[in-house]
């Protein structure tokens, strides 16, 4: 500024005056928003249940990045993803509506063509890009099909406004993938340096992932960043390292092999690698002077898989809309902003962090876009009671089944029989004893909240995942039916 002022005083010619005048005020305007809104990092584990990790209760799995991380910040006990499987939850992550008003009901399978998420949406990374932030994902994005596999006009995340795009498959994923040569991105060549000194003819995906993480982080540190680390792993089919297997194997209680039920040693040397790149990232962070206006949000995309991990007390698993299959771990770590060793008991979900992030950018939310979220700003910040939400809502034909979730009650629909379930999960976690008998009232009320929502929807898939069914009709607890308005 000084210099501008020595130019205006020597009389330099106007056109470079407002020319060096521009560059000042670029650079100052750079500086404010390095200064005054933070990082997002966004770290998804596919399939990782909600009692995997130690800061959870888990004594067999080895988790102390991540616990470190929720001592730090804010760990969440009643997270959900907004459906019970993984692209669902990208949609509603991408897009800030539940997974049924896009569209996006299940996983997409190798030729649903006609099931990827729409280009109508501005997406989360678009909103974000709009105020500055530089953007990229690394790993799975899941909401297209792929031209290898005949999709003749695939969506990739680069057109859905990611700037960076690392590792992503360009082939139906499958059942898991985690040493280099990458089947799923043949044309990915290794790193050029070794990530692992156990390892060092070999690269290992999620080894891959924490180090590209890292450099995203440093390519990007002069400017407001939005990183999406969305890792392959905790998908079937397992495949952990194996000298971290070993390690596993020899614990008491310890499981055998890939698919253990219980106590999967392949399970939890794929979520110490995950853990150990939470670690990578915060040193780079602290490194680069960036951790205390960084919020990262570590989380996983539905419940864990039944045949792999044991979800604790909750019911049902991967698949289903009990407990078990949609709720998950949440860790919020912000220094700047959100206070160490908080826990958070308020019911938030997937499509809540598309609200929140616009917030935290401080940019608008787009126009004529609905967003079924609700910024969770107010609970981070220490504010609760400035948090509204009536209800949370599920749908999910492919296992027959919509529930609500309202305060502590919660209300399944079988949507092929027309039977219900109410449960209260402050007392009934588990959701063992039903309570519909004895609490009609409630049931009816949350039935028919879940059903006007549903009639709020453009268009539902039937039970079977086909076509559209009629909204109004309903089964009650006695078996009688009843019309819903």
């Amino acid at each position: 500024m000084l210099k501008f002022l020595y130019l205006l005083i020597k009389g330099v010619n106007t056109s470079s005056l407002l020319l060096y005048g521009l560059v000042v005020w670029i650079f100052a305007l750079a500086s404010t928003l390095r200064a005054t809104v933070p990082n997002v990092i966004f770290i998804l584990a596919d399939d990782l249940g909600w009692s995997e990790l130690g800061c959870y209760g888990n004594t067999y799995n080895e988790t102390p990045c991540l616990d470190r991380l929720a001592e730090r910040g804010m760990r969440f006990t009643n997270a959900y993803a907004a459906a019970p499987v993984c692209s669902p939850f990208r949609a509603s992550l991408m897009t800030g509506q539940y997974p049924a008003r896009v569209g996006i009901y299940k996983w997409l399978d190798v030729r649903d063509f006609d099931k990827n998420m729409p280009r109508q949406y501005t997406t989360l990374p678009e909103k974000l890009k709009q105020g500055g932030y530089s953007t990229g994902i690394i790993g799975k994005w899941h909401l297209s099909c792929y031209a290898a596999n005949g999709d003749p006009d695939p969506i990739t995340a680069q057109e859905q406004g990611f700037e960076e795009v690392i590792a992503g498959a360009t082939t139906y994923i499958g059942n898991g993938d985690y040493w280099h040569p990458y089947w799923i991105m043949p044309a990915l060549p290794k790193a050029g340096v070794v990530l692992d000194e156990n390892y060092p003819q070999d690269e290992y995906l999620v080894d891959r992932m924490n180090y590209e993480a890292v450099n995203f982080i440093e390519r990007n540190k002069e400017k407001p960043f939005f990183l999406y680390l969305s890792h392959y792993a905790v998908h079937t089919t397992l495949d952990g390292k194996p000298d971290v297997v070993s390690h596993f194997e020899a614990k008491p209680g310890s499981g055998k092999g890939a698919q253990a039920p219980v106590n999967n040693p392949h399970l939890a040397a794929q979520l110490f690698s995950i853990d150990q790149g939470i670690g990578m990232i915060v040193d780079k962070l602290t490194e680069l002077d960036l951790l205390d206006n960084t919020i990262i949000v570590f989380t996983g995309d539905n419940g864990g898989a039944g045949n792999v991990t044991d979800n604790g007390v909750l019911r049902g698993a991967k698949g289903s809309l009990y407990e078990g299959g949609v709720r998950i771990p949440m860790i919020v770590s912000w220094p700047e902003r959100v206070q160490s060793g908080v826990q958070c008991d308020e019911p938030v979900i997937s499509c809540d962090y598309y609200p929140t992030f616009a917030e935290i950018a401080n940019v608008a939310l787009p126009a004529g876009q609905r967003i079924d979220g609700v910024s969770i700003m107010p609970l981070l910040t220490g504010n609760a009671s400035a948090f509204n939400r009536d209800a949370l809502y599920w749908y999910y034909p492919y296992n027959s089944q919509s529930s609500i979730r309202s305060g502590n009650w919660k209300l399944i629909e079988n949507l092929s029989t027309g039977a219900i379930d109410l449960f209260e999960l402050g007392s009934d976690i588990s959701e063992t004893t039903p309570r519909q008998y004895d609490n009609p009232e409630k049931a009816m009320e949350l039935l028919t909240k879940l059903r006007n929502w549903r009639a709020d929807i453009p268009r539902l898939l039937d039970v079977n995942g086909n076509g559209e069914i009629e909204i109004g009709e309903f089964q009650d607890i006695a078996g009688n039916w009843l019309e819903i308005d």
